[in-house]
């Protein structure tokens, strides 16, 4: 699987197997090629890493079915739980890329630099989707058709020369249940067949940031930024 071994893209079957005896729900992976112009830090974060493993592991169902228009004290902590679990999983696959003779950087789950504009190393989000995790929906949330957005991500960035996988076509349609449902009326409702070009086409940010900020986080036992309603009205993954 690594460097010296492989020269040819391969298949990683031994990967992704031990990444689901590890707790991951979805593994693909992503020719960092389709991330030009992708927004990092440091800048030039890509340029030694020709591809990017995206690992997904999926929420409960009765945990996020429980939320309605708020997020619940049960949904911060197992937010919290989930993100420690896939920085776990992320250094476990980077050692077993680094076994191989690869190079490989694990990137953090939930980790913001930037708390004005809400940005850290890279978008997770834009990796799985140039990975076919799933789509980028209205909610700008990565929508699988297995799990629809029930997922968290993060990243592993690497050298070792895997077979990339190919993204999927956006199937949300018509749908607005996102929109409809947003407590703070954020989500615009527009489509995509690839990405939005910036979040703001989706979103307004400034709402949605003050909705989990100044209303949610004033809420007793909701630590962080968190709301969830989007993700739980979604019918990608519902049921």
């Amino acid at each position: 699987m690594g460097r010296k071994a492989h020269r040819e893209p391969v298949d990683a079957p031994e990967l992704r197997e031990a990444a689901r005896g590890w707790g991951t729900t979805v593994l693909r992976v992503a020719d960092t090629a389709r991330l030009a112009g992708l927004e990092t830090e440091p800048a030039d974060l890509l340029a030694a890493f020709p591809r990017a493993v995206s690992i997904a592991v999926r929420l409960s169902d009765p945990m996020l079915d429980a939320i309605v228009d708020r997020p619940t004290p049960l949904y911060s902590s197992h937010y919290t739980r989930v993100n420690a679990v896939l920085d776990d999983i992320a250094v476990r696959v980077t050692n077993l890329l680094q076994s191989g003779g690869a190079q490989a950087l694990p990137i953090p789950a939930s980790q913001i630099l930037d708390s004005e504009r809400w940005t850290s190393y890279l978008s997770h989000k834009a990796v799985a989707i140039a990975a076919g995790v799933g789509w980028q929906g209205k909610s700008l949330l990565v929508v699988s058709p297995d799990h629809g957005p029930r997922l968290r991500l993060t990243t592993v960035l690497t050298d070792a020369p895997l077979r990339p996988d190919a993204p999927l076509k956006n199937r949300c349609g018509r749908c607005t249940k996102c929109r409809d449902a947003c407590p703070a009326g954020a989500i615009r409702g527009a489509n995509t067949t690839t990405h939005f070009s910036t979040r703001d086409e989706a979103l307004d940010f400034a709402k949605c940031v003050t909705q989990v900020r100044d209303v949610f986080g004033g809420l007793p036992h909701v630590a962080g930024l968190l709301c969830g309603v989007c993700v739980s009205v979604c019918p990608w993954g519902r049921g």
